[in-house]
């Protein structure tokens, strides 16, 4: 067993089952996916530290336990189509990947998108599509979607996303000012919009149309 495979799995039980992570195949994919190969070589013996890390382009990798909290909030099963806004280094994609049929992910920054694409490509996730453009305007031609994960705090939820989301479909933002957020869940029923809150967190800006200006 390799170092780092010792290190995601001391990650699964000392940072994310033990602070209530209970969706199996979320732990399983955080134990599987080489979060080390998805930041800088200089930065891979921190990969699996609890903590976000710098990707450069002003970036982050999320901290793992954020990232599995998102991702069992958008209670995946296998069969779903799934958008995710701010591609970064790639991670977040894998691990929805990892869960779900088909995954679109938007990068605004051509140089992340790039870099995540070749990583993404190189595991062999063959149900991603990386795109640059503005995260904020969703991607209307594959909508709608059943799960919708935003990795960059917004002022307000936007209405586009919203739009884009099937019914039944859950959207995960974090939303607040420019210091800290809410992270939001908002799930589209029959009835209506339903909203709850999952805490505080810290994003860096979601950047576009709908939210916060470069």
């Amino acid at each position: 067993m390799s170092n780092y495979q010792k290190q995601r799995e001391r990650m699964v039980q000392t940072q994310l089952a033990a602070r209530g992570i209970r969706d199996a195949r979320v732990l399983e994919a955080m134990e599987k996916v080489p979060r080390h190969l998805f930041v800088e070589e200089a930065m891979q013996e921190q990969a699996y530290s609890d903590h976000p890390l710098p990707i450069g382009e002003k970036q982050t990798i999320s901290q793992p336990y954020i990232v599995a909290l998102m991702t069992e909030a958008l209670e995946l099963k296998g069969h779903e189509k799934v958008l995710e806004l701010g591609t970064g280094s790639g991670y977040q994609a894998a691990i929805l990947a990892e869960l779900a049929e088909r995954v679109f992910t938007i990068e605004r920054i051509p140089n992340l998108a790039y870099r995540a694409n070749q990583i993404l490509q190189k595991l062999g996730y063959k149900n991603v599509i990386v795109r640059v453009t503005d995260g904020t305007l969703g991607w209307p031609e594959e909508s709608p979607f059943d799960a919708i994960l935003v990795t960059a705090g917004a002022p307000n939820i936007p209405q586009t996303l919203v739009d884009q989301l099937a019914m039944g479909g859950r959207l995960l933002i974090p939303i607040g000012d420019r210091l800290s957020q809410e992270l939001m869940r908002v799930e589209r029923t029959p009835d209506g919009i339903t909203k709850s809150t999952l805490g505080g967190v810290r994003f860096v800006d979601l950047v576009g149309k709908w939210a916060w200006e470069a």
